[in-house]
């Protein structure tokens, strides 16, 4: 830090002097450093204590004996006396305002004594234990959760029920920001919504007859107005009071410390203390006092040029006496506060002139006045009393981090950074720190400082006043503002992270006092973390707001962890890797999975619950030792790729091209410039260490080698931070032989801290990314209507119609920019590079640590759910990150190629008891393979290759068939009706071939695959044509029931599609295998055929269903129909000496319907249907001329087939199967000798073993 910087605080009446400037301003003692005084010398002693106690000229005469603490108490005595006549004086002063606990209704539980409360009951009310009769009174309660609160002002006849609370009577008032809503016996709209961490002002005016709120110092204006002015005394008057929902918590201040946000001419309920304003003239003049001392000590030419004005007298035996009297009169006015009972004026002062004084002397913005606070410090620690005054500053300082706003004008300082960097330096020294680890606010204070205030709509509008998004015009000053506005952002929320590291290596490194040696460094920070994961998974059941108050708290510690285990130390002269980014040998201790905390022992394992876990296994004690793996030890030593190989993984070396396409693609996204230079200033906000340092220093260096000790002093380091301190010289890389226990004083290691960021992704990370997802997606859509309805404003003449799509406009407009500013907003605190690089490198990690213990049975059951979700959740969005990630030609080549290795294997592993975690794995395969790049790599995996094909069949049940269907249906894509093979650039040849081959070898496994094809396409085309029946009888369908159309159709054209294939790839199956394949299959043909081409309206199909761009056609399901039909042709044509069905087979089938006349307009409407959007030249010719045979054949069999058919059935109609009507009842059922067709009975046993006519079970089948 420049010395000379210290002149800020000085003011310009010496700034005069220096310039030569002989004019002269005012002769305020208080504005000029040198006053009084005509000549240039040294000032008497007397005349620089006047100064420093801010006292008239020659005020003080020379005393008789020589300056000590007693003459200068006797001064400030003096002073004190001035104060108290100064003091305004309230007609009825309340000493400390408290909750009236006779008025209670429900139950509250006190998180901090004495007001920072949260409803234990459904809805908990209470009313303070002082009313305001006439005036202006306001107090504020700073929200700790934002669901539905009631907060405002009650008289006593006002009653509070279980239902019933402020607001809900004549005479009581609330707000509700989470309704938005003002409540008066009768809801009203008013106000903005609120945010966790946000200050509510509640202000009554007694004189007018009105209530206003405000939030966060902003009026919502007033909310009520003609309040009736009750009598005096006797509690006639109106209370502040406050109605909680169950979980919902909020700290009151009735003015026990100064308000956050003060309105003017409003009092706070509870008085001030008096000694509050001679309390800051102390402490004032001890800053008059440091910087006389630091003018006189400095070295600096600007300070030695500031001497020879000869301004003070030297202070050398003046400063002790001084600053000891000061000390000793700010100390008394606090008095004893262990002995106080409540009434201690404490906390007012600490918490306004003791940390506006502390902030002043450290100043708020860099560069930092480190040694003028170790000065203080060392002043202040001299006294006992200053132990529970700090204590009480580290809470003040936390609760005033968690409240501080994000102000675009204030960055990089702003937000939670000054008082998180006070505390910093505070906590430097070994006695503050074990000052605040000792006291009752540790846990409190350690969250607030975590804790930070997430920006709502409203926020983000003052944050982001312009906003640019690609498909905007061509506007580079919006463009440009934008770019900078996420760049001052982004800046800001990466110096409160180096906060947050800094507080919590502090946390980490730090050993209690007076405890055994064998405690080590870690614990602290270990039970913190579990102490408050099991209270944010406590609360995650209770709000009904859906917002943990806990929520950024995790937010931060994840982070923490997070650049711990990834980047090492961040410091810029550090530039080892972290544990994530170390190739070679792996080690994981399996006593993390067999803890029994309470923290751990309650989360769901891949096998089930621990205790049926311990019920039906027996567990030997080698669960506990500890694993060891190479570094992707499941691929080829020639495609390994390894932080130690030579191929390295995208987290450490992505190519240039993909690093300069990532630039280019991040300008779109955060609105950068269009020049090189802006471009270069848009990346510049990413705090990352240059690749190719990346890609050189993967190696086995242990986390010792990375993270520098600490100096013990603040005032020995720079403003800019701290460095972390080894865990392995904290003994975290001791290898543990038993479990973690609660409050274990075991060594943090760096497994245990993947454990847990793992848990803290689960548990807020992920809904963070997904809702992320919803506003980008949120965004696409929007640009879409938007588009589209400019589109209808230019082409619509009618007036009416214009005025109501620009009213549309306007709200789609509005939509659009609040999507804007939240993609922005993610885009800053979640899309970080570092960050998308550590979760990268995490990913590889926990992928290869599953896959180590799918080996191990008795371990791998005992795994929590959490770790297969969150490496799921996870690759999906670094998948789906913008700007993205990496390219998807090498997102899964170059490091996450196992994370397919796992899908597949264990998708429909039995041992994973959760149905739930089986479908993440499903669906990420089903994702994965839409795409070509990500299919490739299935096609050269070698479990994907083995496995996945009988998997895939086998798990086409009740539960999985969708996500089966879309990846079967993407796998056989290019082999129909209307593809071909060597077009189709992105069909799977090796996985058809894969399929059939299964098919044929399984027997077994293809009839019960084939059976559920059947029931299921069945079923989903009866569903939808009864959505299509009912939205037409409708006429004006809802969303959600076009959607649901939709998606039916979908589905019903991918299984149709799936069964175009079976029949092309394995025609065997329905020629040569049972009959009942083939007249299952033609039913199902005939089935669809009736449902889509006998529409009553046959343009329904072409209306939009969807999305605006996407229409829902005939096309579509007709295809694959017509494939199949010319597939069975095709096969009986080519096969029929080895086939055991002809062609008049077939024919018979198709006629056995008996629905000729439906199946000749079918055949027809399929000849005439225009195919020439998916067909062309000589391959549509040919394929409509095998159907145009199949019909000739069909009508002329038919008519032959008709008129026997009319005959058997006048001669022996008694023997037809009473089922279908249609074969001879030659299938004699055991036990029960009921009769069917062999057909229809083979058709019912595939589901069930019941007789469909009595119910009893069939036991055999005798052909008659």
């Amino acid at each position: 830090m420049a010395e000379g910087k210290r002149m800020n605080p000085f003011s310009s009446g010496l700034a005069v002097l220096l310039s030569g400037d002989n004019s002269r301003g005012t002769n305020s003692q208080k504005s000029h450093l040198i006053s009084y005084q005509d000549d240039i010398s040294h000032h008497s002693v007397e005349r620089t204590i006047e100064h420093i106690l801010d006292l008239p000229h020659k005020s003080i005469h020379s005393p008789s004996h020589s300056i000590d603490i007693n003459f200068i108490r006797s001064i400030l005595k003096n002073q004190e006396k001035k104060f108290q006549f100064d003091q305004e004086v309230n007609d009825s002063p309340r000493k400390r305002v408290l909750i009236d606990k006779t008025s209670i209704c429900g139950q509250f539980k006190t998180i901090r004594e004495p007001l920072l409360l949260e409803s234990v009951a459904a809805f908990s009310s209470a009313r303070a234990d002082a009313c305001v009769c006439r005036g202006k009174w306001m107090y504020e309660a700073v929200l700790e959760t934002c669901g539905v609160q009631q907060l405002g002002w009650a008289t006593l006849s006002c009653p509070f029920t279980d239902h019933k609370g402020v607001g809900d009577a004549d005479d009581s008032y609330a707000f509700d920001g989470k309704r938005v809503t003002k409540w008066n016996k009768e809801p009203k709209s008013y106000g903005q919504p609120w945010a966790i961490g946000d200050v509510i002002g509640c202000c009554i005016d007694l004189d007018k007859g009105e209530i206003s709120f405000y939030r966060n110092g902003l009026s919502l204006g007033v909310a009520f107005d003609g309040v009736r002015v009750l009598g005096q005394g006797n509690g006639y008057g109106y209370y502040p009071s406050v109605s909680l929902s169950d979980g919902e918590r909020c700290y009151l201040n009735f003015g026990s410390h100064p308000f956050v946000y003060p309105v003017e001419g409003f009092n706070p309920v509870q008085d001030p203390p008096p000694s509050r304003r001679f309390a800051g003239y102390l402490l004032q003049s001890l800053v008059r006092l440091l910087e006389a001392e630091a003018l006189e000590r400095s070295d600096s030419a600007y300070f030695h040029k500031l001497r020879r004005v000869k301004r003070f007298a030297p202070l050398k035996d003046q400063f002790d006496p001084v600053s000891r009297a000061i000390f000793s009169e700010f100390f008394d006015l606090i008095g004893n506060p262990e002995e106080q009972d409540g009434n201690s004026d404490l906390e007012y002062i600490t918490w306004g002139p003791l940390t506006s004084f502390l902030m002043e002397v450290f100043r708020s913005r860099e560069p930092h006045d480190l040694v003028t606070l170790d000065r203080v410090l060392d002043l202040f620690l001299q006294y006992p009393k200053s132990g529970m005054l700090f204590q009480e500053v580290f809470f003040a300082l936390s609760c005033s981090g968690k409240v501080a706003p994000l102000v675009l004008t204030e960055c990089p300082y702003t937000g939670s950074y000054p008082y998180l960097a006070l505390a910093l330096q505070l906590l430097r020294r070994r006695e503050m720190l074990v000052l605040w680890w000792q006291s009752q606010d540790f846990t409190v204070s350690f969250e607030g400082f975590l804790s930070g205030k997430v920006p709502n709509k409203q926020d983000l509008k003052e944050l982001m006043p312009t906003v640019w998004w690609p498909a905007l015009f061509e506007d580079s000053g919006t463009r440009r503002t934008m770019a900078l506005t996420v760049r001052t952002l982004s800046e800001a929320i990466s110096k409160i992270e180096e906060m947050h590291r800094q507080l919590c290596s502090l946390v980490i490194r730090f050993t209690p006092p007076g405890l055994p040696l064998e405690f080590f460094p870690g614990s602290v920070f270990r039970s913190f973390m579990q102490n408050l994961i099991v209270r944010a998974r406590d609360m995650e059941h209770r709000t009904a707001s859906g917002e943990n108050p806990f929520s950024t708290v995790l937010l931060s510690l994840y982070t923490v962890i997070l650049h711990l285990l990834s980047e090492g130390s961040g410091s810029p002269s550090d530039e080892k890797l972290g544990f994530l980014h170390r190739g070679g040998s792996r080690h994981f201790p399996q006593t993390l999975f067999f803890r029994t905390d309470l923290y751990f022992s309650s989360l769901p394992r891949i096998g089930g619950s621990v205790n049926q876990l311990l019920k039906s296994h027996k567990f030997t004690g080698k669960e506990l030792s500890e694993i060891e793996w190479e570094e992707g030890f499941m691929e080829s030593e020639d495609f390994r790729v390894t932080h130690s190989s030579a191929n390295k993984p995208c987290c450490c070396s992505p190519s240039e091209d993909d690093w300069a396409q990532t630039s280019r693609e991040s300008l779109r996204y955060v609105g950068g410039a269009t020049s090189g230079a802006s471009s270069k200033a848009a990346c510049k906000v990413i705090s990352d260490r240059p690749q190719s340092i990346v890609a050189a220093e993967c190696s086995t260096r242990g986390l010792s080698d990375e993270i520098e000790d600490d100096k013990p002093s603040s005032s020995d380091a720079s403003g800019g931070g701290f460095a972390y301190q080894s865990l392995n010289d904290l003994g975290c890389g001791t290898v543990m032989n038993q479990t973690f226990s609660e409050g274990s004083s075991e060594a943090l290691r760096e497994e245990e801290l993947l454990d847990v960021m793992l848990l803290l992704y689960h548990m807020v990370v992920a809904p963070s990314f997904r809702k992320a997802f919803y506003y980008i997606s949120q965004q696409t859509q929007s640009v879409l209507l938007l588009d589209d309805t400019d589109k209808q404003i230019r082409e619509k003449s009618c007036a009416e119609q214009v005025k109501r799509l620009k009213e549309a406009r306007s709200v789609y407009h509005e939509e659009l920019v609040d999507s804007v500013r939240h993609c922005s907003w993610y885009r800053i605190s979640l899309f970080s590079r570092w960050k998308l690089r550590g979760m990268y490198a995490a990913c590889m990690w926990v992928v290869d640590l599953l896959l180590v213990l799918s080996d191990l049975d008795s371990v791998f059951l005992c795994v929590p759910e959490y770790y297969v979700e969150t490496l799921v959740d996870s690759f999906h969005a670094l998948r789906r990150s913008e700007p993205p990630f990496v390219s998807s030609a090498v997102f899964l080549k170059q490091g996450l190629s196992s994370f397919v290795t796992f899908c597949v294997k264990h998708f429909n592993d039995s041992r994973i008891l959760s149905a739930d975690v089986k479908d993440l794995l499903l669906q990420s395969i089903s994702v994965l393979v839409q795409y070509r790049d990500f299919l490739v790599v299935f096609e050269n995996n070698r479990e994907a290759v083995e496995r996945m094909p009988r998997s895939l069949l086998s798990a086409f049940d009740n539960r999985s068939w969708i996500p089966v269907t879309n990846i079967l249906s993407r796998l056989c894509k290019g082999c129909g009706f209307t593809s071909s093979r060597s077009t189709d650039s992105v069909s799977s040849v090796l996985f058809q071939v894969l399929l059939r081959e299964t098919c044929i070898h399984d027997e077994e496994l293809f009839a019960s695959f084939l059976n559920r094809l059947f029931n299921t396409l069945s079923w989903t085309m009866t569903e939808f044509s009864m959505s299509i029946r009912e939205m037409q009888d409708k006429h004006n369908a809802a969303d959600l029931q076009q959607r649901k159309c939709s998606v039916i159709f979908d589905i019903s054209c991918s299984l149709a599609r799936i069964l175009e294939f079976c029949v092309g790839e394995i025609p065997q199956a329905f020629l040569s295998g049972p009959d009942m394949n083939l007249r299952r299959l033609i039913e199902l043909v005939v089935f669809i055929l009736n449902h889509i081409i006998s529409a009553a309206d046959t343009d329904f199909f072409d209306l939009s269903l969807r999305r605006p761009g996407e229409k829902m056609n005939r096309t579509m399901i007709l295809a694959p129909i017509l494939g199949i039909m010319l597939n069975i042709l095709g096969s009986v044509v080519s096969d029929s000496e080895s086939s055991h069905t002809s062609l008049s087979d077939v024919i018979s089938v198709f006629c056995s319907m008996d629905c000729p006349a439906t199946l000749h307009f079918g055949f027809q409407y399929l000849l005439n249907y225009n195919w020439s959007n998916i067909l062309r030249g000589d391959v549509a010719a040919v394929k409509l001329a095998q159907l145009e045979e199949l019909s000739r054949y069909f009508r002329s069999m038919s008519e032959s087939v008709g008129d026997a058919g009319h005959i058997a059935a006048t001669e022996d109609g008694d023997d037809n199967c009473c089922i279908c009507y249609n074969g001879e009842s030659d299938a004699l059922f055991e036990p029960c000798h009921h009769r069917s067709c062999f057909g229809c009975i083979s058709r019912h046993l595939l589901n069930s073993q019941r007789c469909f006519f009595c119910n009893a079970t069939v036991t055999s089948i005798t052909r008659v």
